[in-house]
């Protein structure tokens, strides 16, 4: 995924179960382990990783890191500024973005986040992600894995100033992968991001390849939804955009 003009190679999206795991970690909850610098920054300022040696596979630089988490997060922003406007209303956007590193550097609400994670959190409207573990996954996934993360976390924002909640995690997680799908689709069909040939298909391979452990209870506190739950999701949102997503 490129956003719009940029000359890059598609990234791969084959392989996302590295980096979903825990997908989405999500609201106060929250989502693998590398280790660069940290410190609050803005949509457009992410932190630099440390390099350490991985399996690159088309997306795998820091700068390259750097310009995909910034354009999601611009894509992001545009996406839902142009969604509140429509209704009348104006976007307040995420406050800050927070790049870290270590167990307890950062917390939401007194709750310490872990490493090896992506979280939104509600009481302070921060995003926060373990800068290494994402440029890992980044570099062993491909850059589609840096949009569908921004896109999640984004969303539960957005659940907040609308004003959201649901009685069970999946239905909220649910609901984020949604949103995720019909942000990314109309950013593409918007023609602010790029698909190269594929990589639907390789995401939805992806996708299936998550989810909630077997037998674990839909209702239980932290579930996300099944492999195929979380791909219906999303691509429903992609297809169909946010009249999909139980928003109206």
């Amino acid at each position: 995924m490129a956003s719009a003009g940029r000359g890059r190679r598609p990234g791969r999206i084959a392989g996302l179960v590295v980096a979903l795991v825990a997908a989405a970690a999500c609201m106060v909850d929250p989502v693998g382990q590398p280790t660069g610098p940290t410190g609050p920054t803005g949509p457009g300022e992410p932190a630099s990783p440390s390099v350490e040696v991985t399996r690159a596979d088309g997306t795998d630089t820091v700068e390259e890191f750097q310009e995909d988490v910034s354009v999601a997060l611009r894509t992001a922003e545009r996406y839902w500024a142009q969604q509140f406007e429509a209704s009348g209303s104006s976007l307040r956007p995420i406050r800050r973005v927070i790049p870290y590193q270590r167990d307890g550097e950062i917390s939401c609400g007194g709750q310490e986040v872990p490493r090896n994670n992506a979280v939104y959190c509600t009481v302070s409207d921060y995003i926060a992600y373990d800068v290494n573990w994402s440029f890992r996954a980044f570099r062993q996934v491909g850059d589609a894995f840096v949009y569908y993360l921004i896109g999640h976390e984004y969303a539960h924002g957005i659940q907040t100033r609308l004003g959201v909640k649901y009685n069970f995690t999946i239905q909220q997680e649910l609901q984020a992968d949604c949103m995720a799908g019909a942000y990314l689709g109309g950013s593409v069909r918007a023609g602010w991001l790029t698909l190269a040939e594929g990589d639907l298909e390789e995401f939805h391979e992806g996708l299936l390849a998550v989810g909630d452990d077997p037998g674990q209870p839909w209702f239980a506190e932290g579930s996300h939804g099944t492999p195929e739950q979380r791909a219906e999701a999303f691509f429903r949102g992609y297809e169909q955009s946010l009249s999909a997503c139980g928003l109206g």
